[in-house]
């Protein structure tokens, strides 16, 4: 089956890759071992590279590809294989939702023992590059060195501004070009990093804690704002103005000019104070006619245009008649509540981010919607017989929770509430199978319908109807 080179390492040879893995790696067998392959592809022929090894399976790396599959496509980053990020680049973007479709159907049935021979057909992203509208930079003097820098043989500018190379915190890969967001975000990034250099700005140290520049933000909107946020670490003063000044002036176009001086170990800002360089401490984005205060902190949808879609698919599969009352669960800055308000008679959202409630509720203002109100806190608590008997019994309940799904006591009152009808949108299927799975106790699952929010990555969104049984 396999054979041993030098130093321990096993290759398997000509390994046939017939599936990709929730967590987006090639899956191919040799003997009863199930083999996951990074950047392998459904119809590669590899020889591979084993890196981990257990009782059933084993992870491994591509060491000869003999056949390509007929899925494969040339990468367009050049920064491909080393950065975390767009990982399925290398398969073309119909082959992409296909897999996507088959997994969230995988898992349903497999974790939640749930029928999916009527799920509907994945919903694609039109804009499959420069769809992100937020990405966040870190400023490192200790630069990821490819192995063509190595061979190279020379002396380095080792200062990077770009993102962590995967399972290395210390390491940062420099980012010339980055296909994820629009301009002026590649514009400004690499401004900021030439700015940094002539003028000698000491890039942050990841280990030792030093160092004047940390992290970049940069967010836009479909409304054609801008907004950047510099996090210093240990600067002078007159480095900070120096930077913040050349940004006004040499993009006029950013509506919202921030800086953060953050000295904890970690790059968190939720707790640290946020400065107004230029221009207003938030941008707005629009969707549906209704406007949302974004500032740097906010959470939102980091596809815009797929939120949209996301959203309006909610919308429909709740069916609203306009006189609902409706919970809106994990309401993050009231996103959802908002847009659904004016089907309904009234929204209620639960939010553990109390930051995110206030963004909520100044949205509802923004927007002159009074048929909303908004709590902040743990979602198990809140929730109780209390807080129903108070606000009243809802005809609709829409979740969305984070990776990990819901609590098993959010989970049980549901079960306790019988609202008619729940509409799950989840970012991880496993977990909303798990959740699906409990809630069949008195739940017909009625419809289900993927939403791909992130091309080129292995993640996919995706809508469950449920109703209450007779």
């Amino acid at each position: 089956m396999s054979r041993r080179k030098p130093g321990t390492v096993t290759i398997i040879p000509n390994v046939h890759i017939i599936d990709i893995a929730e967590e987006g790696k090639g899956v191919g067998k040799a003997d009863e071992l199930v083999i996951f392959v990074d950047k392998a592809v459904p119809g590669d022929v590899v020889d591979v590279r084993l890196t981990k090894k257990k009782k059933n399976f084993a992870e491994a790396v591509i060491e000869q590809l003999h056949e390509k599959s007929a899925l494969r496509t040339d990468p367009f980053c050049p920064h491909f294989g080393t950065c975390g990020g767009c990982k399925w680049q290398h398969m073309g973007y119909d082959s992409q939702l296909k897999f996507k479709q088959k997994n969230v159907e995988a898992a349903l049935q497999r974790l939640g023992k749930i029928d999916t021979s009527s799920a509907e057909p994945i919903l694609g992203s039109v804009k499959n590059r420069y769809y992100r509208n937020k990405l966040e930079f870190t400023f490192s003097n200790k630069r990821w060195l490819e192995k063509t820098d190595i061979e190279r043989d020379e002396d380095f500018d080792m200062n990077a501004l770009g993102f962590h190379v995967p399972l290395r915190f210390d390491k940062i890969l420099d980012i010339e070009h980055c296909y994820l967001q629009d301009d002026p975000s590649n514009q400004i990034r690499n401004a900021v990093r030439k700015y940094a250099t002539e003028n000698q700005l000491s890039f942050y140290d990841l280990r030792n804690h030093e160092g004047a520049l940390r992290n970049l933000i940069i967010r836009t909107s479909t409304t054609g704002e801008v907004m950047v946020a510099v996090i210093f670490a240990y600067p002078e003063q007159e480095q900070v103005d120096g930077l913040m000044s050349f940004l006004k002036s040499a993009f006029p176009q950013i509506t919202s000019l921030l800086y953060i001086i953050n000295q904890k170990k970690n790059d968190t800002i939720f707790d640290q104070e946020v400065i107004t360089f230029s221009g207003r401490d938030h941008i707005f984005e629009e969707m549906d006619g209704i406007r949302f205060k974004i500032g740097v902190k906010s959470f939102y949808q980091t596809n815009s245009e797929q939120a949209f879609e996301l959203y309006k698919i909610t919308r429909e599969f709740a069916g609203f008649k306009g006189n609902e009352l409706v919970y809106d669960l994990y309401t993050g800055a009231g996103t959802i509540a908002n847009f659904v308000a004016k089907n309904v008679k009234q929204v209620v959202g639960v939010e553990y981010v109390p930051t995110a409630i206030e963004d909520a509720k100044f949205n509802s203002a923004l927007n002159g919607i009074e048929n909303t109100i908004f709590y902040a806190g743990d979602m198990k608590d809140i929730l109780t017989s209390a807080f129903i008997a108070e606000h009243g019994k809802p005809d609709v309940v829409i979740t969305d929770p984070p990776r990990a799904g819901m609590h098993a006591d959010v989970v049980q009152r549901l079960l306790e509430m019988e609202a008619e009808k729940i509409v799950y949108v989840s970012c991880n299927a496993a977990t909303q199978a798990r959740d699906l799975e409990l809630l069949s106790l008195k739940y017909n699952v009625e419809r289900i319908k993927p939403v791909d929010m992130f091309p080129h990555t292995q993640h996919v969104e995706n809508v469950v109807l449920l109703r209450l049984k007779a």
